[in-house]
């Protein structure tokens, strides 16, 4: 993950076994689908920038084993979780926006849930473009903000009813130009990337109980929590469950979200033939 800056919503990116526990096996289960979708070229290396824990990487690792998979991140607490969960990739601590690799290295380079979250995302998309060689995949996801991510909505938009200052945060992190399917178009276009195809790909979230979706929230992982809009929400909750109007610990035994990813998959460069890639889920 970028070191977070004011062009970005503030990410932390400390500890990785807090991450697996807030994130992490959400993107395991993101994996699959993406990588489906994404229709890389049948051989060479494959990159993914901003790889954290190493949901994907290990996943590409684990179906193409005849291939050199390479994970990249900044954050080195994450990239000690990732060679524990996929010890079979390779991982690199660099920049997304200064990939410490040659042009034309990789046959297909990949963006996880990573771009909103980089201060300059056209210059990772840029370095992506420049270390995939010609007639290889560019794949993005990034989380459908404005009306997809239903476990960030919850918390987000009952603290904003509650602190001001946590709207404020809500709209940094929701309203960004990646946060729809258009922007993330734009800006790979931006960069020369040509026939975009979009798709939205859709994960099912099972918590065991309200505790299994809170606490991971509180890990210190992310996006910034504050401390005062933390406990209000959960003395919040805590009143909907005495008065019988949530359903989470109280009767049932699990609580479901749905997270909706929107992906993007050019071709490079432009005169290259295009690859067949199944877009529909």
């Amino acid at each position: 993950m970028p070191s977070p800056d004011a062009s970005a919503p503030a990410y932390r990116a400390s500890d990785g076994a807090a991450y697996d526990w807030f994130l992490g096996r959400w993107t395991q289960r993101l994996a699959e689908p993406f990588i489906d979708f994404a229709d890389m070229p049948p051989d060479g290396p494959v990159l993914e920038v901003g790889c954290g824990t190493g949901s994907l990487a290990g996943r590409i690792a684990n179906r193409m084993p005849q291939r050199l998979v390479v994970g990249a991140d900044l954050s080195l607490p994450y990239l000690v979780q990732a060679r524990r969960n996929a010890p079979h990739g390779a991982y690199a601590a660099s920049d997304v926006r200064k990939l410490a690799f040659r042009d034309a290295t990789f046959a297909s380079a990949l963006a996880q849930l990573v771009l909103n979250f980089v201060p300059e995302p056209a210059a990772a998309v840029a370095e992506m473009k420049r270390v995939t060689r010609p007639g290889g995949m560019v794949a993005a996801s990034v989380w459908d903000f404005r009306g997809g991510l239903v476990y960030q909505r919850v918390f987000w938009d009952t603290a904003s009813g509650i602190d001001p200052a946590a709207g404020a945060a809500r709209d940094r992190l929701f309203a960004t130009p990646l946060a729809t399917a258009e922007g993330l178009t734009a800006l790979l276009t931006k960069v020369g990337l040509d026939r975009v195809v979009i798709a939205s790909l859709t994960i099912r979230m099972d918590y065991s109980s309200f505790d299994d979706y809170w606490q991971p929230l509180l890990g210190g992982q992310g996006p910034v929590v504050h401390p005062l809009w933390a406990s209000a929400f959960r003395e919040l909750m805590r009143s909907w469950k005495t008065s019988g109007r949530a359903s989470a610990d109280s009767g049932r035994s699990r609580a479901r979200n749905d997270a909706t990813t929107i992906i993007a998959v050019p071709s490079a460069p432009p005169k290259m033939p295009r690859r067949r890639c199944t877009c529909t889920r």
